[in-house]
């Protein structure tokens, strides 16, 4: 059997993850490890500066991974900076920033790095559409999902259970195209 680590210190990503990569037969290991934050306007950018940092403690097959919330009212913001958006204003204040604003179009981007040893790495993005809700819903999930409603639902991301979340969010379709590309990589 295959198997990739997850180079994280959320374990949240890592357990939404690992449901997708049994699925496609590999084992997804968890490495507890916070990289270092580069920031830039581009998550491409700062994805694959937290692949060098990645590729510094492990040189063999893993996976980092960086997304955010763009938000089409607020220019795109908080987007590369939404980690530090949530520590310092949290989903309150998100939810302050949009009172009375009528667009609530949005958008989550997930960029992943898959490292294949050697120097050797590839990335992948995925977005999920969607809606920033009027107010928080949902228990599950973490960061963002109790405000954020993906196109074709009517619940928020913390309304949902891992695997129906895996269906709609950018998190779920970037570990489903790795898996795939993993998949067609060894099955040769």
């Amino acid at each position: 059997m295959v198997k990739i680590y997850f180079i994280t210190s959320n374990h949240h990503k890592y357990e939404e993850a690992k449901k997708i990569f049994d699925e496609y037969g590999f084992e997804l290991l968890y490495l507890k490890y916070s990289l270092p934050e580069y920031q830039s306007q581009y998550l491409k950018e700062s994805i694959i500066w937290k692949a060098y940092e990645g590729f510094k403690i492990l040189n063999s097959l893993f996976i980092v991974e960086d997304a955010g919330l763009f938000i089409n009212a607020l220019n795109g913001f908080p987007g590369v900076y939404s980690s530090y958006v949530f520590r310092t204003l949290g989903v309150d204040g998100i939810l302050k920033l949009m009172n009375g604003i009528k667009n609530r179009r949005a958008y989550f981007e997930a960029c992943g790095v898959l490292s294949l040893g050697n120097h050797i790495f590839k990335v992948f993005c995925e977005r999920t559409y969607g809606l920033i809700s009027y107010e928080k819903k949902g228990s599950g999930g973490f960061g963002y999902d109790p405000i954020f409603i993906p196109e074709g639902s009517t619940k928020t991301f913390a309304e949902m259970d891992i695997d129906e979340k895996n269906r709609y969010s950018h998190r779920g379709k970037l570990f489903r195209k790795i898996a795939t590309y993993l998949e067609e990589k060894y099955s040769r």
